[in-house]
């Protein structure tokens, strides 16, 4: 039987958790507002060590991506090119 434990570190990594309940609570708004929304989340109330990792998961570092809601992993691109800019 699966500990508490075991079952934490077999899920998908707490920013994936986090931007898909994100994502999901955006979900029923018009597509662009939804992304919008998201960056907007990710911006003002993501730490920067929380940001850098969810592009590392979008740039294909890890296999965890592909559990990524679209919305979030739409605003995580968008997120990608403020930060170029």
């Amino acid at each position: 039987m699966p500990t508490r434990d075991s079952a934490v570190l077999d899920g998908p990594p707490d920013v994936v958790r986090m931007a898909n309940q994100i994502a999901a609570f955006f979900a029923p708004y018009p597509e662009a507002d939804a992304v919008a929304g998201v960056l907007d989340h990710f911006e003002k109330f993501w730490a920067p060590s929380q940001r850098k990792e969810l592009l590392a998961l979008i740039n294909g570092l890890t296999p965890a991506a592909d559990t990524l809601h679209p919305l979030a992993r739409r605003a995580a691109e968008q997120l990608r090119h403020h930060i170029d800019e």
